[in-house]
């Protein structure tokens, strides 16, 4: 595009506000053109709707809300995790029958307990009837699972 044309473009646009009244009170503008806009079309305005209140017990849930038989048949995931590390590729290629990783746990410190693949509880292993199993140690509180997201 040229100056010219550009330039044309401008005066264009400049002249096609000044026809409309050219500035003033652009929000009252706005919404007698989306009201006359409706009119021409048929369509009913939305109207500003009124909520009714809700108990608060203090948790953010009014005390009749709750209603946990919803999800208790919900299906989850628990593991249990001994500890982590981080290699390289290459090294986990070298790795063969009797190779030992190390982990960033010690010995004898809890193991965490997963929840879909969120921390819930801590636990030592335990081995009953020749399985293993976690005996919950210390569980997570809510408010610090939701501290630990942040």
């Amino acid at each position: 595009m040229s100056e010219d044309e550009s330039g044309e473009v401008g005066d264009d646009w400049a002249a096609a506000m000044e026809e409309q009244g050219g500035g003033g009170d652009s929000e009252a503008d706005w919404g007698d053109a989306m009201e006359e806009q409706a009119a021409e079309e048929g369509k009913v305005q939305a109207e500003a709707m009124s909520f009714q209140e809700l108990e608060d017990d203090g948790n953010g849930l009014g005390a009749d809300d709750i209603n946990l038989d919803v999800i208790l048949d919900v299906p989850v995931t628990i593991s249990m995790e001994i500890g982590r590390t981080q290699i390289n590729i290459r090294n986990l290629l070298q790795l063969n029958q009797g190779s030992v990783v190390e982990l960033d746990r010690l010995a004898g410190e809890p193991m965490d307990v997963l929840v879909n693949g969120t921390l819930v509880a801590h636990g030592e292993v335990v081995v009953v009837n020749d399985k293993f199993g976690i005996r919950l140690t210390d569980v997570i509180s809510p408010a610090e699972r939701v501290k630990r997201l942040a």
